[in-house]
């Protein structure tokens, strides 16, 4: 690993680009620290997390914390996440959108309008979840505060994500994402830590040990599964264009045994946390005859919980999978390349395509499902609190292996290679 560190170090444009995306890093995390006007600090400060919402917690998890304090960086990259998603599946449901996304310059006025949608979400997520906390202080020009603060800062960082795409190394986005997961994983180990050693009783340092370990092998599993792909085998004819000869060669179509990444996990969670994160907000007091239920049947933990969590992670995995791959599309840019799969013609092509998705849908589903109900089990079965979930770790653990491939890229085009077997994660 340290021979790879430092052939990294020694390309200048490269070091040029990891330096330019670390600081780009701790700008956003010092901006972050920045109070958002408008907000009554002294409620924050009481309340001392006691608003465990379902919902916000995710919030939390994407923003490395700076919900729960209030800041500028509050809503962070999550309103942005959310446009995407949403314009992603208004261009399949709009023939207009559709037309556009296939235009020269369709993606760049698509991208325009999503970072629109995104402010514009920011705005009214700000204003919305912070009122329905009582964090506002009285008076109009305070929701306006919050509202433009908040939104502020996700557009900063929607800038300093696509800077870092521009000129660093990675995905900016995702990289965002990941220093506030990691940030949380790492408060929260060095909380338990001090608890540990505050108390000086078994029981908690035996919980810090079932964390950490709890941690590694999840992080072990994901890398694994992230890396494992299903290959293909294509036969690719021989073309004659002019004067030369193309094709004529074996190769291979990968497909990933998770294709789908976190976004089934996010969907579900986010399902199951809005009814209860609304019903708690109108019915604080828990009166309400729903309210009620939700609180004593749906809470994280509960066996109800677990089941509908993993039937919609099942449901969401084959929906988004049915989205972002089509086989009758593959099938055809297979035959305009003059590619066949062995064994396989014409429509047949199509059907196998299918048939191997659905197999690797399969596997993808029952696996993030299984990785999500990790940390309820341990809660249920030994009664240790995990401080993070199966997303934290898969997103940490995907962000981690795409910006460790960019790096790769960029050395194999100037002609050195790099060790991926002894890189870890750098």
């Amino acid at each position: 690993m340290l021979e790879n560190i430092r052939k990294i170090w020694r390309i200048p444009d490269l070091r040029k680009k990891i330096i330019f995306t670390f600081v780009m890093l701790v700008i956003y995390r010092l901006v972050g620290v920045i109070p958002a006007p408008g907000v009554d600090a002294i409620r924050v400060m009481n309340s001392n997390n006691s608003n465990n919402l379902p919902l916000l917690e995710l919030v939390n998890m994407m923003t490395g914390n700076k919900f729960s304090e209030m800041t500028i960086m509050a809503m962070g990259i999550t309103p942005y996440i959310n446009a995407s998603i949403i314009m992603q599946l208004l261009t399949i449901a709009i023939p207009a959108l559709e037309r556009l996304s296939k235009e020269e310059d369709g993606r760049t006025k698509i991208n325009r309008i999503t970072r629109y949608v995104t402010v514009a979400l920011a705005a009214l997520q700000a204003i919305g979840l912070v009122r329905g906390l009582g964090f506002i202080k009285s008076g109009w020009l305070n929701y306006v505060l919050v509202g433009v603060s908040m939104a502020g800062g996700t557009a900063l960082a929607m800038w300093i994500g696509e800077r870092i795409t521009e000129k660093g190394i990675g995905n900016g986005v995702s990289l965002l994402i990941f220093v506030g997961i990691i940030s949380n994983l790492f408060n929260s180990i060095v909380s338990g830590f001090t608890t540990a050693s505050t108390t000086g009783t078994t029981s908690g340092w035996v919980n810090l040990i079932v964390i950490v370990v709890t941690c590694i092998l999840m992080t072990v599993i994901v890398t694994f599964v992230e890396l494992g792909e299903r290959r293909i085998p294509l036969q690719i004819a021989k073309q004659v264009k002019g004067r030369r000869v193309y094709g004529g060669q074996n190769t291979h179509m990968s497909l990933k045994v998770v294709s789908v990444g976190v976004l089934p996990l996010i969907f579900a969670y986010s399902f199951l946390a809005f009814p209860g994160t609304i019903a708690q907000l109108v019915d604080p007091k828990t009166e309400g005859a729903f309210t009620y239920w939700w609180k004593m049947n749906m809470y994280t933990g509960s066996v109800w919980y677990m089941i509908i969590s993993a039937l919609l992670i099942i449901a969401f995995t084959f929906f988004y999978s049915s989205i972002s791959f089509d086989p009758k599309q593959q099938a055809e840019q297979l035959q305009q390349q003059g590619a066949v799969i062995p064994g396989q013609r014409g429509k047949n092509i199509r059907q196998y395509l299918q048939n191997t998705v659905s197999r690797l849908n399969l596997f993808a589903a029952l696996f993030l499902a299984i990785l999500a109900a990790v940390p309820t089990l341990l809660l249920r079965l030994a009664g240790v609190q995990v401080p993070f979930a199966a997303s934290s770790i898969l997103i940490a653990v995907s962000v981690s292996l795409e910006t460790i491939r960019t790096i790769q890229g960029e050395m194999s085009i100037r002609g050195i290679d790099m060790d991926m077997d002894n890189v870890g994660f750098m």
